[in-house]
């Protein structure tokens, strides 16, 4: 938990595995993107320094960028709003957003085969029971951009949706704008990246509503919910270059830890490793220095 000043912001609204909320109003939160990180949907011992403020800003930089898509829920960066009281160092990870009825459903575009969805297709041929074309390689594209949903897990991990149970849970109108502005989203930032040298092979989004609204929530196109790797190395077939958390997760594995709690404790140098790929990642896709 984020420690902050003896305010009205002072007890933690939620406390989730890398995001601490604080409520603001009764419309309005500070959320705080803490340099905790989660593998495997654990959160592990160590943090990596500046993290928060990357996920933070870069969050805020894809609200705008895609503002003209769908509406999301950033009002202001906390730096903005010093009349928040907020330490600077706090204000650096911090947002203003609207208070949403957020959707218990994580949802997952993928452009690339990896990862869990590359285990599944080498077992089955199949991603999230959904058939796929022989011969792919780990890192191929898919002929279409793919929606696999998951549950929305504050412990332990999140399980794999069909669409059915997706409007099971919403119905059907808000199933299909899921599924729709989820993929939209996706294949616009998609292709910006890729002008900057990234490849975005997969991403998770939230989405919340008010009065009614569909809106994207929480963060948006960081390097803790996508997978980012650099377009001059990417070579299918093999382990890919990224600028996202995959040095944590290929360390945790080399370690031989069977992604359960509690987690180890990351070497100097995977943490220094990851740290500096997220701030390339901030400064490629915004072309800014992290504040």
């Amino acid at each position: 938990m984020i420690a902050i000043r003896e305010t009205s912001l002072s007890n933690p609204f939620h406390s989730g595995k890398v995001r601490d909320t604080y409520t603001v109003d009764g419309n309005t939160l500070l959320m705080v993107a803490t340099d905790r990180i989660s593998a495997f949907d654990v959160v592990l011992p160590t943090g990596i320094p500046d993290k928060g403020a990357v996920l933070n800003q870069i969050s805020a930089f894809w609200f705008s960028q895609t503002s003209q898509l769908i509406s999301n829920h950033l009002i202001a960066l906390a730096s903005d709003r010093p009349d928040l009281d907020i330490p600077p160092e706090i204000a650096r990870m911090a947002m203003v957003v609207k208070k949403a009825q957020r959707l218990d459903v994580e949802c997952v575009a993928r452009g690339h085969i990896t990862g869990s969805a590359w285990s599944e297709y080498r077992k089955s041929g199949t991603v999230q029971g959904q058939s796929m074309p022989s011969g792919m390689r780990d890192g191929d594209p898919f002929p279409e951009v793919l929606f696999t949903p998951t549950t929305k897990a504050e412990i332990g991990h999140d399980e794999n949706m069909s669409f059915d149970e997706v409007i099971d849970m919403v119905g059907t109108e808000i199933a299909n704008q899921l599924r729709d502005k989820t993929i939209e989203v996706f294949m616009y930032a998609r292709d910006y990246a890729e002008s900057k040298g990234i490849i975005i092979a997969d991403t998770k989004m939230e989405f919340g509503l008010i009065d009614d609204e569909l809106i994207l929530i929480d963060e948006l196109l960081t390097p803790d919910s996508s997978r980012f790797w650099d377009v001059g190395e990417y070579e299918p077939g093999k382990s890919q270059a990224s600028f996202d958390k995959q040095p944590v997760r290929d360390w945790l594995d080399e370690a031989g830890w069977d992604h359960e709690p509690p987690a180890p404790i990351l070497p100097d140098n995977v943490v220094e490793k990851t740290r500096e790929r997220y701030i390339e990642a901030y400064s490629k896709l915004t072309g800014a220095t992290l504040n």
